[in-house]
């Protein structure tokens, strides 16, 4: 039967398989007003142009020039994400190993369907994600913010009452602990939320790189500059912008982002035109931008104009019962891709007492390997242990000087896995302790960046 609804929900399919879209739409079309793109280009010309969010896409990852790579496809899902928010993404795609997977619900998507799939699957599939857009259980508008907790709850009543504001927000709170997830439900609690949101981490670029995009630049600009470049700001439009790690932009650029703040002006690199912006802005940081001032680090001025209105993610360690609440929400997620693992009683009971220092993203993490390494098994407390990256780390009991002793011992040791697991740790924690920047993580592990990229891509594909 048709969804019933006095108008039909709109369905973005993206596939550069002219049999396969030809298919789904003709069966499809019964129920959804079906908008068709092949490729990258003519999907992001069909999604600028599209008025109203459609209520659902359905993207293939292999799209040309390159068929078989994810890369245009996940492209696609990141534009929706960003442009039309609320669009519930879906993959349909043969290419579905673990690693793709994962990236794709990590760039926006809620559900990865595996080439060949029967065509009621797929509409089965549709249809739940239509419900679940479209549900009363008035945590929708705040998707992703899990848990019952007092702190919690606190925090989605702070974004109901500012989404609306036209002010400026601060998001403070440690890292991990959802402080984008937080920006993305203000951005839809909000009237913007047919306009984009786009996110900058303003630790992961340098100087005139950052400045670029942020107002963006004219061709010729300064070395490299070979075509005119919109910014962040432009792109956003009457949207809202996100700005990530804000206490690491150089103080000549807070100069300039407190100018817009205070009357909307930026101008592009190497233009002498002033240009408007009317971007709501939010901004996060896990730093404590009062030492910051103290230090000469940062703006006092910019900071009241970004403190306006203020909002503290609390840790996970703050939220008393969620870390099962996250559990059991998160092994939902990756229960399409993997039959799910079970935590025995003793196991449980380590997951509730566990800090997770890493707070929510350690937490998300720790199931996604579980679900990858055990499906459909029962874990214990020891295979646990292995799992918390962070445990001997953060243990109020440090370890005692004979461990490596003592693990050799062990009749389960593994030299390589031991080294491995080491090599992991170092990698995590420079680049948290940087806050994802790859160059200052890898001097301070003491190789070259092109080293850590290699490293990294091998820890990965071992796992």
């Amino acid at each position: 039967m048709p969804l019933s609804s006095e108008k039909k929900p709109t369905l973005l399919l993206v596939d550069d398989d002219a049999i396969i879209a030809d298919s789904l739409e003709y069966v499809l079309s019964e129920e959804y007003n079906v908008e068709r793109a092949c490729d990258r280009p003519s999907s992001f010309a069909l999604i600028d142009n599209m008025a109203d969010s459609p209520t659902l896409a359905l993207v293939d990852l292999g799209l040309p020039p390159n068929t078989h790579r994810p890369d245009e496809g996940l492209a696609v899902i990141r534009k929706i994400s960003q442009r039309h928010p609320s669009t519930r993404v879906l993959v349909l795609s043969g290419q579905d190993n673990k690693k793709h997977v994962f990236q794709a619900k990590e760039d926006g998507a809620v559900d990865f369907i595996s080439k060949p799939c029967d065509i009621a699957e797929i509409k089965v599939r549709l249809k739940k994600q239509v419900i679940a857009g479209g549900g009363d259980s008035g945590h929708d508008d705040i998707e992703g913010i899990v848990g019952s907790s007092e702190e919690i709850e606190l925090l989605r009543m702070q974004i109901r009452q500012i989404a609306d504001s036209p002010y400026p927000v601060l998001i403070e709170g440690e890292s991990g602990s959802g402080k984008e997830v937080t920006a993305r439900s203000l951005h839809r609690c909000s009237s913007r939320k047919q306009e984009p949101f786009l996110t900058l981490n303003c630790a992961a670029f340098n100087g005139e790189l950052l400045e670029s995009q942020l107002f963006g630049h004219v061709k010729g600009a300064f070395t490299g500059a070979s075509d005119t470049k919109k910014g962040f700001f432009e792109e956003a439009g009457s949207g809202t912008l996100m700005l990530d790690e804000v206490a690491d932009l150089p103080l000549d650029l807070q100069a300039k982002l407190l100018r817009v703040l205070e009357d909307g002006e930026y101008y592009r690199l190497g233009e002498t035109q002033s240009r408007h912006s009317s971007a709501r802005v939010l901004a996060a940081t896990n730093k404590d931008i009062g030492a910051a001032i103290r230090q000469g680090q940062f703006r006092e001025d910019l900071y009241h104009r970004l403190s306006v209105l203020t909002v503290r993610v609390p840790s996970l360690n703050e939220r008393d019962g969620d870390k099962y609440e996250l559990l059991t929400y998160f092994m939902q997620q990756v229960a399409d891709q993997v039959a799910t693992f079970q935590l025995d009683e003793e196991a449980l009971t380590l997951w509730n007492n566990y800090a997770f220092p890493g707070n929510v993203r350690e937490l998300r993490n720790i199931i996604i390997r579980l679900s990858a390494k055990y499906p459909g098994q029962t874990i214990k407390p020891e295979v646990l242990k292995r799992e918390m990256s962070g445990l001997r780390r953060h243990d109020s009991k440090p370890a005692g000087a004979n461990w490596l002793k003592d693990a050799m011992h062990d009749s389960a040791f593994d030299l390589d896995r031991l080294l491995r697991t080491v090599e992991k740790e170092a990698i995590e924690l420079a680049m948290r302790e940087h806050h994802g920047n790859v160059s200052k993580a890898a001097e301070m592990l003491g190789i070259n960046r092109t080293t850590l990229y290699g490293r990294m891509d091998r820890l990965e594909d071992t796992e």
